[in-house]
Formats: C-alpha cells, sequence, structure tokens
C-alpha cells in the first residue's frame, strides 16, 4: 500500500513532462501577394517516450468554423480537399510514401487568391498524448494598378478665376490602399477618395484642381502612389489651349523725319496657333509705303508725317481673337538719349572694351608661353645634342677677330684674359667720355714679339702709346703667351 502510494505521484510527473513534450511549431503570421507563392510552416517536435501520429488536418478558420485544406493519414494516405486541389500540396516528399514520415507537414500555397487570407490550423492526433495543434494567419496582399490621365486631352482657359480638374492620378484595386500625393509647380489643390471594393481591395482617386491659364500651359504634373514601401510615378504634360496674347514690338519712340529701315512686328501667343493675322490703321487708308510681310509692317523709304498714327494687329485662333495697338509718333529730329540711354550706351563701350582686352592679353600670355616652350626645347636639343655645343669659353680666339678696325676695347672678346686699354696705358686718370675707333688699331701683339737672347727668357712689350702730356709708360701682360 505504501509502494503505491509512492508510485502512482512518480507515474503522474513522467506522464506530464511527456504531455509537456510534444508541441506543434508554426510561424505566427506568413503574407504574399496575389498570384504569388507561400510556405505554411508545421513541425511536429515529439519528445521521449514518443508517442504514435495517427494523422494530420489542415483546416481554414471561416467565420468561426474549421474547413477541411488538406489530411495526412499513415494508413490512408494524403488528401487535399477543394477548392485547394490545385493549389496546396505537402512539400515534404516523405508524407506521400508508403510508410510516411509525419513530423514535417508544411504545405505549399500557389496562386494566392484575395479569398485565401485566414487563418490556418495545422491539428496532429496522436496517441496515447492525445490532439496537438497550432495556428497561423495567412495576409494577402493586391500590388494596385497605377494609372494617370489628364481630364480631358485639351482643357481651355476660363476667363474667371475658377479651378477645375486638369489631372486624375488612380491607384485601383490596392491592398492595403496606396497613398497618393502630388509634386508640381504649380498653385492648385487636389482632392483624394477611397472607393473600398468587394473582394478586399481599395481604389485610391485623387483629382488634381487648378485655375486653367496660358501661364501653366505645358508644366509638368507628376503623381506618386506609395504602396507599403514602394513608389510609382506617373507625370502628365498640361494642354492649356488659350485666345492669342499680342504684342507689337519697333516703335521706341523716336521715329523722325527721313529716318530709314522703320518697320513693326506682330507677335501673337497661342495655342492652337493662330490662323489669322491682320493690320489696321485707324487713321483711315493704311500708307501708301507700308508693306505686310506676315506678321510684320515695313515702311519703305525714309519716314515721313503721313505714316504717323494708331495701327492695331489683329490675330486670331479656334479659341479666339486678340488685339494690340501702338501709336505711332514722328517727330522732326531726332529725340535725345536719356540718362539711363547715356549710361546703356557707356557701358556697352566699357564691356566691349574689356572684352577686347580680354582677347588681347590672353593671346599675348599664350604667345609667351610659346615662344618659352621653344626656347626651353631648343636649349634640350642643344645640350643633348654634341654637334650643337657652344665652344668653351677658355678657348682663345685668333688675334685677327679682335683686332678689325671699328671695333671698341670694351668689346674685346674674353675680358677675364684681357684688361681695358686704361689699364694697358697705366692712365688711370684717362678720360673716357665716349669710345671712337682706335685709329690705328690696338694691337696687343707687336710685330716682333721678342729677339733670341740665348738663355735670357722672352719678355713681350708693346709700342709706347702717347697720352696727351708725353710718353706712357708700357705696361707688360703676363698672361700674354700667342706667338
Amino acid at each position: 500500500m505504501m509502494f503505491l502510494k509512492l508510485l502512482l505521484p512518480l507515474m503522474s510527473i513522467v506522464l506530464t513532462r511527456g504531455v509537456h513534450g510534444q508541441m506543434v511549431q508554426m510561424d505566427s503570421s506568413k503574407s504574399g501577394f496575389v498570384g504569388s507563392q507561400v510556405e505554411l510552416r508545421c513541425q511536429f517536435v515529439n519528445s521521449n517516450p514518443p508517442v504514435k501520429i495517427s494523422q494530420v488536418t489542415w483546416q481554414k478558420l471561416v467565420n468561426g468554423t474549421k474547413q477541411n485544406v488538406a489530411i495526412a493519414n499513415p494508413a490512408l494516405g494524403v488528401s487535399v480537399l477543394s477548392p485547394f486541389k490545385e493549389r496546396v500540396r505537402f512539400k515534404n516528399p516523405a508524407v506521400r510514401q508508403r510508410t510516411p514520415s509525419l513530423e514535417d507537414t508544411t504545405i505549399v500555397f500557389s496562386k494566392l487568391k484575395l479569398s485565401d487570407e485566414s487563418t490556418y490550423i495545422c491539428e496532429y492526433t496522436t496517441f496515447p498524448a492525445g490532439n496537438r495543434e497550432n495556428m497561423v494567419n495567412l495576409t494577402v496582399y493586391a500590388r494596385p494598378m497605377i494609372q494617370m490621365s489628364l481630364s480631358t486631352p485639351s482643357i481651355v482657359a476660363g476667363t474667371k478665376d475658377l479651378k477645375m480638374t486638369v489631372a486624375t492620378c488612380v491607384s485601383a484595386n490596392g491592398k492595403p490602399p496606396s497613398v497618393i500625393t502630388w509634386e508640381t509647380d504649380l498653385n492648385g489643390e487636389s482632392n483624394t477618395q477611397e472607393i473600398r471594393n468587394s473582394d478586399g481591395t481599395v481604389t485610391v482617386r485623387s483629382d488634381y484642381l487648378v485655375v486653367p491659364s496660358r501661364e501653366i500651359h505645358q508644366q509638368l504634373l507628376t503623381c506618386i502612389s506609395t504602396y507599403n514601401d514602394e513608389q510609382y510615378t506617373d507625370s502628365v504634360t498640361l494642354n492649356i489651349q488659350y485666345e492669342p496674347e499680342v504684342i507689337i514690338e519697333g516703335f521706341d519712340g523716336n521715329w523722325y523725319l527721313n529716318r530709314e529701315n522703320v518697320q513693326l512686328t506682330c507677335l501673337a501667343d497661342a495655342n492652337p496657333p493662330i490662323s489669322l493675322l491682320q493690320w489696321r490703321y485707324l487713321n483711315g487708308t493704311m500708307p501708301s509705303t507700308a508693306e505686310l510681310r506676315d506678321d510684320v509692317l515695313i515702311f519703305k523709304g525714309p519716314v515721313t508725317y503721313d505714316i504717323a498714327g494708331t495701327y492695331i494687329c489683329d490675330a486670331s485662333n479656334s479659341i479666339g481673337t486678340g488685339s494690340a495697338s501702338v501709336e505711332v509718333i514722328v517727330t522732326e529730329k531726332p529725340q535725345p538719349l536719356s540718362a539711363a540711354e547715356r549710361v546703356m550706351g557707356v557701358l556697352g563701350w566699357v564691356i566691349a572694351l574689356g572684352i577686347i582686352l580680354s582677347i588681347a592679353g590672353t593671346i599675348y600670355l599664350f604667345n609667351k608661353q610659346q615662344r618659352h616652350k621653344n626656347a626651353g626645347s631648343d636649349n634640350d636639343s642643344d645640350s643633348s645634342s654634341p654637334a650643337h655645343k657652344k665652344p668653351s669659353s677658355s678657348k682663345k680666339k685668333a688675334a685677327d677677330d679682335f683686332q678689325s678696325p671699328g671695333r671698341f676695347y670694351d668689346e674685346l672678346p674674353n675680358t677675364a684674359d684681357y684688361v681695358s686699354y686704361r689699364l694697358a696705358c697705366n692712365k688711370e686718370d684717362y678720360l673716357e667720355q665716349h669710345s671712337p675707333p682706335i685709329q690705328p688699331p690696338l694691337t696687343f701683339l707687336p710685330q716682333n714679339p721678342y729677339t733670341q737672347h740665348g738663355n735670357q727668357n722672352a719678355i713681350f712689350t708693346y709700342p709706347t702709346p702717347t697720352g696727351p702730356t708725353g710718353p706712357i709708360s708700357s705696361y707688360t701682360f703676363p698672361k700674354e703667351q700667342y706667338v
């Protein structure tokens, strides 16, 4: 009796550990897009002592009730029920064998549909532990279709400041819904609404409103649709139609008698382009000297008082007609330049002079660099070629080279070996206001440089020059070794 009392608590502990040892492992949530594929994991963790798996059942939770999807039975095999039969399969091939292994019963969903979104239960029937199950939430997303368009192919500018829809951006059948924003320089506003569809998707429509005018013609309008972390953009260029806006150019307020080459030009901005343009003269018949060439009214010959008056240009397109006028005044003499015009004239000359000086400076610097570059290349070629080496400065020149008539004594070659005429004459106070040619030419080499006197050394002497006060003592050059 005492033994049974000790055995029963021990068996209870063992069974409790065994019961809690079996578990079904699954992901808490999975997601995929319409048309894609997703795996729903289900694995049975069996502890010691092992239990027998009698059956595995996949179920879909619909409105609180369980709908069978797929069943794996060791004796009966694998069965996938309608409407999942063509799109659901067990991933592990061991489940479909004659002697199956049911520890891993992960299923693969193909060609996802929005209706597949639900909670799925994986249930294991075991013996003797009983049933074990777990569940996963499957979410199915739908990428939207983005489309942007103009409200109409052509938008007519209105005369009133009334805003109208010029472009529409639609993100259709998205799950979750997209967020639409606009990117533009226009001063408009957007109006956005969401439409929930029966299949659970949402269509987002956003209209852009602005006052149509000629100023926004050809302006770019971009729609940005943000879906989850993805962005889609689409752009349109506005096509605003408006009647012609006309201006007349050519009259500068200084048309005087006998002035030549004057004309008036009619400029019209319109969409669509102008189809008709005509000139009118309010003071009667158009002057005989006026000639129309396209949009230009040319006045032939010198200016006379006959062309004075008011001229009107009318331009028309399919939207409407625009007009502009100018009153031409003819004076006897040219009008003096205003202070602003004089300043502008001076500035023009200054700018032109600056441009000319800049060009001249650039050319000068370029030529200077070219000369330096050429001089450097010549020096390199002379130093590298033996045939072009300069003769050594220590080499003596022939006597005839510096004895030619008319040479100045300060032009004698190799000043390191020769002294000036002043030193040669030992006349330090000799005045040298100028350097006339020496007549007869000075020679440092006498006709009879030396006389043989046995063992006596040769001494070179020079003719005794005559100064203003008499003979000047001779000077002996210690370095003269010429023959």
